[in-house]
């Protein structure tokens, strides 16, 4: 045992053997290259441990501040230093997370609309109701999470604008546009297979389901110039009946109560009343 200051040995390690004080770290340099425990240091240096939780925070805020700003003035208007005042910091520090304004405005894509397909896809996969219950609870939940938010006016921004910026148009196709489309493929193509929808272009089908979400997004946010002022829109109610419209087309009903034939048919089907009227006689 190493002697006190006094050259005595330490009453109380005097009792210890080799083996008991072993785990035990005298070196001062040891110790001082030991880093404190983080709720220790949050504690000895409160402003510290707000600033860096303020620094894990920021990337959102950021996101948070360029999406509202994004959707109220476009995105040839919107400028990063307008985006960094409104979340609190400098452009420099908008810069260190974001290098330029494109991908900037890609970040806030991914983090509203595409990056919740790998989430949305997983949900089809244990969905265990009918193909027209999916589709209902699909057009609902997208007005809930998607069209209900400030997330849904990047599409009206692609929309007018995306002709002016052909990479960013490119690079909303390949993230949102395509995977939303195959997600519809798969729901009505899903229905298909199992007999409860008739068998149709399925191609074409997801137009049905995209367009009164397009047509909500638009309403939402361009000051309700797509409607009659006279009569409230409720988007809810309108999710719903769109919905109930589109699955009546789909749905495989009885013959007697299936669409007319194609005008095509029409002759034919004189030519089948004249030859029975002909027999009658």
């Amino acid at each position: 045992m190493a002697p006190g200051l006094s050259g005595k040995k330490n009453p109380i390690l005097s009792r210890l053997d080799a083996s008991d004080a072993a785990p035990y770290i005298t070196n001062p340099l040891v110790i001082n290259i030991m880093p404190t425990p983080r709720f220790i240091a949050d504690k000895l240096c409160p402003v510290r441990a707000k600033r860096e939780r303020r620094k894990e925070a920021r990337p959102g805020e950021l996101l948070a501040a360029a999406l509202d700003l994004f959707v109220e003035k476009g995105y040839a208007a919107t400028r990063s230093e307008e985006v960094a005042a409104r979340a609190g910091v400098s452009k420099g520090t908008l810069f260190l997370y974001f290098p330029s304004k494109e991908e900037l405005f890609k970040a806030v894509v991914v983090e509203n609309l595409s990056g919740r397909f790998t989430e949305w896809n997983a949900e089809f996969e244990a969905f265990e109701g009918t193909s027209a219950e999916m589709l209902r609870y699909c057009m609902r939940v997208w007005w809930e999470r998607v069209g209900l938010t400030q997330a849904s006016g990047l599409t009206k921004l692609m929309m007018s604008e995306g002709g002016n910026f052909p990479e960013l148009a490119e690079f909303y196709r390949r993230e949102v546009v395509q995977p939303g489309h195959s997600l519809l493929r798969r729901i009505i193509q899903r229905g298909i297979d199992r007999g409860e929808f008739v068998p149709v272009d399925v191609d074409h089908a997801i137009y049905s389901v995209i367009a009164p979400m397009v047509f909500l997004m638009l309403w939402k946010h361009s000051a309700t110039v797509c409607v009659d002022e006279s009569s409230a829109l409720d988007p809810e109610k309108y999710i719903a009946m769109q919905a109930e419209a589109v699955l009546y087309g789909l749905s495989a009903r009885p013959k007697a109560l299936a669409e007319p034939d194609a005008p095509a048919a029409a002759p034919a089907r004189e030519a089948e009343r004249a030859a029975g009227a002909g027999a009658a006689t």
